[in-house]
């Protein structure tokens, strides 16, 4: 049992690690700028742009775990403000890692990064030895505190582990990312008794590598288990293009009928169009392999919409 501290707790992953945190045993303390209290935890109110307030919360949990996941995390956002993405989200990574140096040196942290870091690949699947050669500004962001946090690592001798998630989703999701997306306009299509859905997709060849969140949180606490300082990929080794997810929703929704429909106007400058990572470095060390395949991630997140959508709807009558 431990003393957890989860930034970004109420966020997307944030909220399933809180939850298998506390399933765990461990107490949970949840640091976000709305204060929410995970489940059976305690949640503190905090912008994590405050240093004063960040070392304050940091030094109030007495944590043995840190798990720092807060971010902006939108890649098409990052592209619409730059400025707010690399501003906060540098920010946001100093004022962490110096309060973890001042208030909570001894603590396990395991810094959440992303895969994004890498940029156009040289090679597939990436393994962590890859150069880091960002191509969005949000990936600018996150590799910036990447690096910042190997170089906290090595300078005041942090117990930290860095994390790089590729893609993940699953139910709860924002639907500003593409499975998201793709699930909630299939359960309204649903709900709505449609013959026809008209998806509408950007480029539909891109290809990225997507892991379940709650596989994802599997890794991020083996991780927290584990001894000294590293880097580890959380991916599934295997992309899927945005084409091809389209087609899952066609099979998943039959018998109504999925036109996809590619609008040149979001494509995405500077686009990478295949990123998967390889997983060997994080299966080695603690066993863990992607367990639940795409199928059932958007199956579930599409039943998930359903729920949510029809709660609304009985709400607004």
């Amino acid at each position: 049992m431990a003393r957890v501290l989860i930034t970004g707790a109420s966020g997307f992953v944030g909220r399933y690690l809180a939850r298998a945190c506390s399933a765990a045993g461990d107490t949970v303390i949840g640091l976000s700028r709305g204060g929410e209290t995970p489940e059976r935890g305690e949640g503190v109110a905090v912008d994590l742009r405050d240093e004063p307030a960040v070392r304050d919360a940091v030094a109030g949990a007495h944590p043995d775990v840190v798990y720092h996941l807060a971010v902006l995390s939108s890649v098409g956002r990052s592209w619409e403000d730059p400025g707010r993405t690399i501003r906060d989200n540098v920010t946001t990574a100093v004022n962490m890692l110096e309060a973890l140096r001042h208030e909570a040196p001894d603590a396990r942290v395991v810094w959440v990064s992303s895969g994004e870091v890498y940029g156009p690949p040289e090679r597939l699947p990436v393994s962590e030895d890859a150069p880091l050669r960002p191509a969005n500004p949000y990936a600018v962001s996150k590799a910036t505190g990447d690096l910042l946090a190997g170089v906290y690592q090595e300078a005041h001798e942090l117990d930290l582990v860095r994390a790089r998630p590729f893609n993940h989703s699953g139910p709860g999701q924002l639907p500003v990312f593409i499975v998201s997306s793709l699930a909630r306009q299939a359960a309204e299509a649903r709900l709505a008794g449609a013959d026809k859905l008209r998806l509408v997709t950007g480029n539909p060849d891109t290809r990225r590598d997507f892991t379940d969140v709650r596989d994802v949180v599997g890794a991020h606490r083996l991780l927290a288990g584990l001894d000294g300082p590293a880097v580890y990929n959380i991916a599934s080794s295997h992309s899927v293009s945005a084409g091809e997810q389209v087609a899952l929703v066609r099979e998943l929704i039959t018998p109504i009928t999925v036109e996809h429909v590619v609008d040149p106007a979001r494509r995405r400058a500077h686009e990478v169009m295949d990123l998967r990572g390889s997983h060997e470095r994080i299966t080695a060390a603690t066993g863990w392999q992607p367990e639940i395949p795409l199928r059932q991630t958007m199956a579930d997140t599409i039943t998930w919409w359903e729920q949510e959508l029809s709660a609304a709807d009985g709400m607004a009558h």
